[in-house]
């Protein structure tokens, strides 16, 4: 009799209403089960925020590093252009200063030793 109470304590209603929860033997044998679910959804939402932070954080990083490299490249640029033979003349032209552009080859100095 008490097999058959059992039986007909369980339906869709009980089930519905929240009974189940409150007089389940089934349930109350498996809350270990159901506290390690809650910890390892817990993990998982915290894991996947810390995933998310540290996307951003890269995409973050990736444009600066785009924005150094532009930087860069138009100092090295600017750079070259100043130095550039034509441009030092041109700077000691203005400068008025004695210098000038050798006509002679340069020297090549052989090393003996190898």
């Amino acid at each position: 009799m008490a097999e058959q109470q059992k039986k007909k304590k369980f339906s869709w209603k009980s089930l519905l209403g929240g009974d189940i929860l409150v007089s389940g033997d089934a349930l109350r044998k498996q809350m270990g089960l159901i506290a390690l679910i809650v910890v390892l959804i817990i993990f998982y939402i915290d894991n996947r925020y810390t995933v998310q932070h540290q996307q951003i954080q890269i995409d973050k990083l990736k444009r600066e590093l785009v924005k150094m490299k532009y930087f860069d490249l138009t100092r090295s640029s600017e750079l070259m252009e100043i130095s550039r033979q034509s441009k030092i003349e041109e700077y000691v032209q203005k400068n008025n200063s004695d210098l000038q552009t050798s006509t002679e080859p340069p020297y090549l100095i052989k090393d003996k030793e190898k």
